[in-house]
């Protein structure tokens, strides 16, 4: 009995360590296995941006573009920085509003002849019927220049030479009067680009005999002039001159304030225009 229990047991007790250490994580070199471990999964990327849409032939003329519309209402002229817009856009956005309608087969094309928006502006706007002729003309790509006067029996010269420029940046930017150049007749006061209100004194000098002075506010959107006064008797050489006018019903950016003489020959003889702000 005490032999054979020993025995036995034994047995049992290798089968038990033999069953364990199949069991135990224990490989040959005595390292424990560590606890399986799982591979982040690699971080997506992006799909590819597609290849840009194939463009027009880099060489190929661009279709013109019409004049960019302004920021403001009282845009100054793009090129021309100091000029005001007299007449017949009172702003930029007008003009490129008439740019885009001439190119889709619009009317007025005379906006883009220099001549003949000095002649309207001066028999038009001005109101100066007999003033119809041009006595001179300097036109260029951006600016111009055109003398007009009237066609009296005994001739009356010069009445004015009109200063013009392309209101706008586009192929077919239209022609805005900015002023006149003046030399025995002037317009200095209100200064050119001033702001102004009611009552509002004009002056300058003239080389005459016997002139008489009007003096006239207008705005491109109204027909009539919003305030006049006349007459001024003036004369001599190089001699000053100066008004008041009251005037009334201003709304546009810019207003014309214009000064004529005449009565020997003709109605209206020489004339000359500055531009005030109203704002």
């Amino acid at each position: 009995m005490r032999t054979w229990l020993p025995t036995r047991l034994l047995g049992l007790t290798a089968a038990t360590l033999l069953v364990l250490t199949a069991c135990s994580g224990t490989d040959a070199s005595g390292d424990t296995a560590g606890s399986p471990t799982t591979r982040a999964p690699a971080t997506p990327t992006g799909t590819a941006a597609p290849s840009p849409a194939p463009t027009a032939d880099d060489g190929a003329p661009a279709s013109p573009s019409a004049s960019p519309a302004p920021s403001g209402r009282d845009a100054p002229l793009p090129g021309f920085p100091g000029l005001q817009p007299l007449w017949p856009f009172a702003t930029l956005a007008e003009a490129g509003t008439w740019e885009r309608a001439f190119r889709d087969g619009g009317g007025r094309p005379w906006h883009r002849d220099p001549v003949q928006t000095a002649l309207s502006f001066t028999q038009g706007y001005l109101g100066f019927a007999g003033i119809d002729r041009v006595t001179s003309r300097d036109i260029g790509a951006r600016q111009a220049r055109i003398g007009v006067g009237a066609s009296a029996s005994e001739g009356t010269g010069t009445a004015a030479v009109i200063h013009l420029v392309r209101y706008g940046t586009g192929a077919d930017a239209p022609w805005e009067v900015v002023g006149t150049d003046d030399a025995d007749f002037s317009l200095t006061t209100p200064s050119y680009g001033s702001s102004a209100g009611s009552p509002l004194r004009a002056g300058g000098r003239i080389t005459g005999v016997d002139e008489s002075v009007r003096v006239d506010v207008r705005q491109p959107s109204s027909e009539q002039a919003l305030g006049s006064t006349c007459c001024l008797s003036a004369g001599g050489k190089n001699r000053p001159w100066t008004s008041s006018v009251t005037f009334t019903g201003a709304t546009d950016p810019v207003l014309t304030v214009v000064a004529s003489t005449g009565g020997h020959v003709a109605e209206v003889e020489r004339f000359t225009v500055t531009a005030v702000r109203t704002g």
